[in-house]
């Protein structure tokens, strides 16, 4: 066989570290699947309270599905 690290006192091939670091990688890396998905909203930037009430309520009309 080939080359061989000694790590802990164990022969491992190299392209088993190349796996573990990829999988390391993608897992640091990935989306969490399970967590909640927070919706992104758009900051209302009124001038006055009425004003943002109104778009409040402009949103939530329009933004139900049909």
């Amino acid at each position: 066989m080939g080359a061989a690290y000694t790590i802990l006192g164990r022969s491992v091939p190299p392209h088993y570290l190349a796996l573990a670091t990829i999988g390391a990688v993608g897992l640091v890396v990935a989306p969490k699947p399970w967590g909640n998905a927070k919706e992104a909203h758009a900051p209302i930037n009124a001038s006055s309270p009425e004003e943002e009430k109104f778009v409040k309520e402009f949103v939530a009309k329009h933004s139900e599905k049909h």
